[in-house]
């Protein structure tokens, strides 16, 4: 059973539906969106159904209640007449805009950071990615800068106006993590992390998902709803290839997960066409695919020496590749009536 409180509705009101809720041998998570706050309510289907019968409805602040079918209450499409808008330090990602966040792989110096976010910035971005913790298949590859990474981050946000979005690997770390960025990523390898989840669930800061390497469109919603349970709904789920058998390409950038997946949940969807490809001539083709799918935003690799790179330069877009993403960014999103979110900005 899910609870949608009125937006006028105050923490005594949501505190009453709790408590109410406790009574009847329930269990209670509250998510606050930036519109509104739901209650979500786990239990015994004897419990949901005395709960029903309590005129728990009628409770002061509460709009509507319903039960949900899909396994993920929170996330569910089911609960929400239109798709959620987020914000990243004030940029919007969602389905009236387009979203574009890019930034190096990896976090290597202060100037190889900044000159990164000015050339992606130059593209349309209005969000920075950046590695400061690096999750490698080898021990010994270069497993980013951490702390000092973050640090790095922090100082091009102050010199470029650009929100971080950046990884966090471990529960320990979200605190610290949080200091800096001002979205929070999971990678793919971490997608059913639980305890990091529920961690960063808790944190307080946008979330962005990566779909696992092997993972379904309900077991991704699944691990999405451990976030949402923790009290934060704004979560964007980012399809970044999935493994198949064909060994010419990294992953398969799986162009209907932007559909399928919006249609089953309100949360925003991005795609990753650079760990997709991990080419850089197919970086863009695969942007302009998701683009057209109905992406609410594109992430992707951008260095300004991509032969120099530490992690990822073969899929690292500069000069002309960066030119064509741009131009795609610019062109491709208004004809399905978005506007982007550099628009906003400037």
């Amino acid at each position: 059973m899910v609870i949608v409180m009125a937006p006028e509705a105050n923490d005594d009101d949501i505190t009453a539906v709790i408590g109410q809720i406790g009574v009847h041998g329930g269990q209670a998570f509250v998510s606050r969106g930036v519109m509104r706050t739901i209650i979500g309510v786990v239990g015994t289907e004897d419990v949901l159904e005395t709960l029903s019968a309590s005129n728990i409805a009628g409770l002061t602040g509460v709009a509507e209640t319903m039960r949900i079918t899909a396994p993920y209450k929170l996330v569910s499409a089911q609960n929400h007449s239109r798709r959620t808008t987020i914000r990243v330090g004030g940029v919007p990602i969602g389905p009236d805009t387009f979203t574009l966040i890019a930034g190096p792989c990896a976090v290597e110096t202060p100037a190889q950071t900044l000159e990164a976010a000015q050339l992606a910035k130059r593209a349309g971005a209005t969000l920075l990615r950046g590695g400061a913790y690096k999750p490698r298949t080898s021990p010994y590859a270069f497993q980013g800068l951490g702390v000092d990474g973050l640090r790095i981050l922090a100082d091009v946000r102050n010199e470029t106006g650009l929100p971080v979005v950046t990884e966090v690997m471990d529960a320990s770390d979200v605190d610290t993590v949080c200091e800096y960025a001002d979205m929070l990523q999971i990678g793919t390898r971490n997608m059913q992390n639980f305890g990091l989840l529920q961690a960063v669930g808790g944190a307080g800061k946008p979330v962005m998902l990566k779909r696992g390497l092997t993972a379904t469109y309900e077991e991704w919603l699944m691990a999405a709803e451990y976030i949402a349970q923790r009290g934060n709904l704004d979560i964007v789920l980012c399809e970044r290839g999935v493994r198949s058998f064909e060994p010419a390409i990294r992953n398969m950038l799986d162009v209907s997960a932007v559909g399928m997946v919006q249609a089953q949940s309100h949360l925003p969807v991005i795609v990753d066409p650079s760990h997709a490809a991990g080419r850089r001539d197919l970086v863009v083709p695969l942007a302009r695919a998701g683009i057209a799918a109905g992406a609410d935003g594109v992430m992707v690799d951008v260095h300004p020496r991509p032969e120099t790179a530490l992690v990822d330069g073969a899929q690292a877009l500069f000069g002309e590749s960066l030119d064509e993403l741009a131009q795609a960014v610019a062109t491709i999103p208004p004809l399905l009536g978005r506007t982007s979110a550099a628009h906003l900005a400037g």
